[in-house]
Formats: structure tokens, sequence, C-alpha cells
């Protein structure tokens, strides 16, 4: 334990060096190997070229870059745009009805997207400027948008759910399942969220005009692709018709004839979106190989059984166990990023919830859902952070000022998928067990 102690701590030093993280735990994890096998670093190079190649020749990764051309494409494609209108028919006339149409269009658009970034980046633009011609306070139209953002990596398809069950060795169509309800329960908590912000503050969220009958079947109209794609995608999964493989392959293919019907692309814009999608599949795959190498550490020096064995001797119920975890990532969360912290943590915490009788697939919805939580809270808040960037007159204080009541909705959130574990299995139980 005190190697794996050490190599935490170094592992936290060049990370705050700025290292990139699939770097850091990539060099740790070699060394550290290396330590425990008295120098032997042809053993550690071994293991590591040997985690490289497996890795790059994975089949089952093959889904990552497939889902992020998807998401790409749709981004190009300007759905967003139309994803907005449909919701804001619905629910405009409401108080804080065009909040909650942002809500509800982010949720439709991360669906197929997959991007919690790209989802915020892209319905800042799309949903900030009518929020503001209806004198809709900035704390809370950012808000909404930066929170509904987080959605995107848990609704499926979802590539933080693919690494995790790639790591753990879970069903991905599971994972996908799993993730559909929860999914769901958060866009509805967001818009309670809503309603409370404008219940305290009126003005901070007037009500729009209401739409007829004929408005909003035109307003459907114009989503019938996106429609169409999740059905087809996440409907294909679920019924066991395709791989999660074969369905982002369908998927990839779906949105760029999607994009090509709405002659939004050319040469130019094909190439930017290939090469933005081998980009972040690289960035992907190096923070992937690193994590598991650094897991290769972890797993040779026997952190976990030792953790085991000191959460045994402590005699705490298994429930505490999950609790305590909990808040590790709370913690984590308010340093790293989504997906670093869960590569981080991972290879420790599953086997020690898998030894409690946890079911892991559960555990990778609760896992995801706290990580969301890190999307939106300081100091770091990467939903907060792209926003900022993106709307340049409103400061950073001010999104996370107005995001409080949405990071409390997921507080309540995690606490109903962790104590009622149904949410989250009920819908797996009923496809696949």
């Amino acid at each position: 334990m005190t190697i794996s102690l050490i190599g935490f701590a170094c592992l936290l030093v060049l990370v705050f060096m700025r290292i990139p993280i699939g770097l850091s735990m990539g060099v740790i994890g070699f060394f550290g190997f290396a330590y425990l096998s008295d120098f032997n670093w042809i053993a550690a190079l071994s293991m590591s070229s040997r985690r490289v190649i497996d890795t790059s020749q994975d089949y089952g990764l093959s889904v990552i870059p497939l889902f992020i051309l998807m998401g790409n494409l749709v981004t190009r494609s300007g759905l967003s745009k139309e994803l907005y209108t449909a919701s804001y028919t619905f629910l405009g006339h409401l108080r804080g009805g065009l909040s909650m149409a942002t809500v509800v269009a982010c949720g439709a658009f991360s669906a197929i997207c997959g991007s919690s970034l790209a989802t915020a980046a892209t319905m800042a633009k799309v949903a900030m400027p009518p929020m503001r011609e209806y004198g809709y306070s900035d704390a809370l139209a950012s808000a909404s948008i930066a929170a509904g953002g987080t959605l995107g990596i848990l609704i499926p398809p979802s590539v933080i759910l693919v690494i995790y069950g790639i790591m753990t060795e879970q069903s991905i169509r599971e994972l996908f399942a799993a993730g559909f309800l929860p999914g769901l329960l958060g866009i509805f908590l967001y818009m309670g969220a809503v309603s409370w912000t404008v219940w305290r503050k009126p003005e901070s969220g007037p009500r729009g005009e209401p739409s007829t009958g004929h408005q909003r079947i035109q307003a459907l109209k114009g989503v019938w692709g996106t429609i169409l794609l999740f059905s087809l995608v996440m409907g294909g999964i679920y019924g066991g018709i395709f791989t999660p493989t074969e369905a982002a392959g369908i998927g990839a293919a779906g949105a760029f004839l999607i994009a090509l019907s709405r002659h939004s692309l050319n040469i130019r814009i094909i190439f930017d979106i290939l090469a933005e999608t081998a980009h972040t599949t690289a960035s992907l795959f190096i923070v992937v190989i690193g994590a598991l190498i650094f897991s290769n550490f972890i797993n040779r020096a026997g952190f976990p059984d030792e953790l085991l064995a000191l959460i045994s001797g402590y005699n705490l119920s298994p429930m505490t166990v999950i609790f305590l975890i909990l808040g590790i990532y709370i913690i984590l969360g308010c340093v790293f990023e989504s997906l670093s912290m869960l590569l981080l943590t991972i290879p420790v915490f599953y086997p020690v919830v898998q030894s409690l009788g946890f079911d892991l697939v559960w555990f990778g919805i609760v896992v995801v859902v706290v990580t969301e939580i890190s999307l939106i809270t300081p100091p770091v808040g990467l939903n907060v952070f792209v926003l900022s960037g993106v709307l340049k007159d409103v400061k950073t204080g001010t999104i996370f000022k107005g995001v409080t009541p949405f990071w409390i909705a997921d507080i309540i959130r995690l606490l109903l998928i962790t104590l009622i574990p149904v949410i989250s299995l009920a819908l797996p139980a009923f496809l696949y067990r």
C-alpha cells in the first residue's frame, strides 16, 4: 500500500505540473511496475508495449472513434437549433420555460452527440440569444446550458460508459440500457431546478409566447432525423439486433446521410470533421493506455486487496463504503475532469465494490453521475469554463452562482440512484437478464 500511495502522490505532482494525465499515468505505472519487478526493465517494457498493442487492436474500442465521428457530424449538421425549437414550442410558455427547453434540447442533443463539452458549446450559441431576448438572467440562462450539457456523458451512447465497460469487463449494451432512466431523471430534476429558481426570482425567467398546435407539429418535423437516428442506434442495441460497435458504425453513417441531406457538408468540412475525430480519438486512447499501464502497477502492488482488507478491519457496512467512495469522487471532482478521474480511480475501486457484492453495471452509472457533478462545480467545472469561453460577456462567477440549484439536483439524483439501484438496473434486467 505504501508503494501505491507513493505512486498516487507522484501522479498528483505530475498532474499539477500540467503534464497530460495519460502520459503521467503511463510514466508512473511503468516505473512503479519496474520497481515492483526488482527493476526488471524488460518486464516493464513488455507490460507497457503489450498494453499499447492490445488496446490499439481491441475491436471493442473501435466504438469510440465511430461514436465521436457521429457526434461531430451531428454537431456540424446544425440539428441543435431544431431540437431547441421543438423543445421551446412545448415548454416556452411556462415561467422558466426557455431554460427548461434548453435542458430538454441538451439532453436530446447529447444523446446523439455523446460529448458534454460539445453539447454545452453548441447549445450556448443556439439557446443563449433567445433567452436574453425574453429577459432571462444570465445566471439562469448560462447555468441551464452548463448543467444540460453534463447529460452528454450519461445518456447513451456515452464514450465514458464504453471506457468503463472495457475497464471492468462489463456489457456495454447493459451499461447503455442502465444509463437511460437515470438520464431522463436528470432532465426532470434539472427542470425542477429551473422551476425552483424562477419561483424564488420570477424575473429571472419570464414566460415566452405560447405556441399553436400547428407550430408544434412543424417543429417536430424538423427533428425527425434526430429521432430516427437515436431510435435506430439505441433501438438496435437494446433489441439485440446489432452490437454497440455495429451500432456506432450505423450511427456514423446515418449522421453522415443526415448532414448530406441538410447540405451542411463540403470537402473542407468533411476534412475538419475527420481530423477532429482523429485528434479526439488519439487523445482518448493515450489516456486509456496510460490508465491501463497505471492499473497494472496498482494491481501488482496489491492496492485493491490492501484497501479491502483495511475496510474489512473497520467492519464498515457495504453501503458506508459506497458513500465513502462517493465522497472521494466529489472531492476529486474539484481538481480533476471527469474522464481523468474515472480512469484514475476505477482500477482501485471496482475490485473492492465487486468483492462487496454490488452490481458493477449499477456502480458504473453511479460513478458517471458523480463525475457529472464535477463538470459544473468549482474550481474546475469544465462545462462552466467552456461556456465562459463561448459567452465572453458572462463572468465565470455568474455561471457558478446560477448552476448551484442544478448540482444540488444532481446530488439528489445521485442519492436516489445509489439507494434505489432498480432505477439503473430495471431496464437492463428487463431487456437482457
